[in-house]
């Protein structure tokens, strides 16, 4: 078993939840102040907390507090041990498919 199974546990649990997929999705447009991220969602502050602390365990996210307001960010690289993962998973069908596509835009006729 590849030693990064711990990692891609967390990063496959933190993003199981829908909530969770949609603060991953709102950050990924820019970092964000709490009050901010908890806007479109009906539930309480302290239940949006809980998941940005599945979110920052799980290692997708950081956050800094400048006096009483917190800003949390994607942490570049976050989700690198998912496509390393998914990568794997491919079947040698996908790359030689992927081998022939390249090779075929490679040699395609040019037109004039």
């Amino acid at each position: 078993m590849p030693k990064y199974y711990d990692e891609l546990d967390a990063v496959l649990r933190a993003l199981a939840d829908p909530t969770r997929r949609a603060v991953m999705e709102r950050l990924a447009k820019s970092p964000a102040v709490v009050s901010e991220l908890a806007a479109p969602f009906s539930m309480a502050l302290p239940s949006l907390m809980q998941h940005l602390r599945v979110l920052e365990n799980a290692g997708l996210v950081t956050s800094q507090k400048h006096g009483r307001v917190r800003t949390v960010s994607l942490r570049p690289g976050a989700l690198d041990v998912l496509h390393v993962w998914l990568s794997e998973q491919r079947t040698p069908a996908e790359h030689q498919a992927d081998r022939l596509g390249i090779h075929l835009t490679r040699t395609a006729p040019k037109e004039t």
